[in-house]
């Protein structure tokens, strides 16, 4: 793992990356982001339906295959694995 994986590893997507508690939260529901450009990161889905969750995300980044404005897109694993509440597979960029 490189030093900029490093860095996303355990962050919440969105937060300002030298937020002083950059993990996650108490009280709070996380997807953890799996491979592609935001692998490591954690998607806080507190509040999202189960409608929202099932449709995966399309999510604003930098890293990805069209650099900044582009979007890496994200789905729910399917069956995460025993003691895992929500896995989020990278399925692609998008412009």
């Amino acid at each position: 793992m490189d030093s900029d994986e490093e860095l996303l590893r355990g962050r919440i997507y969105g937060e300002d990356h030298d937020h002083p508690r950059p993990g996650p939260k108490p009280g709070r529901i996380y997807a953890e982001l799996v491979g592609g450009p935001l692998d490591g990161l954690l998607l806080d889905i507190t509040n999202w339906t189960e409608n929202e969750i099932s449709d995966g995300a399309a999510l604003m980044t930098e890293l990805g295959q069209f650099g900044p404005g582009g979007r890496a897109l994200y789905d729910p694993r399917p069956n995460p694995g025993p003691g895992v509440r929500h896995q989020w597979d990278w399925s692609g960029d998008t412009p």
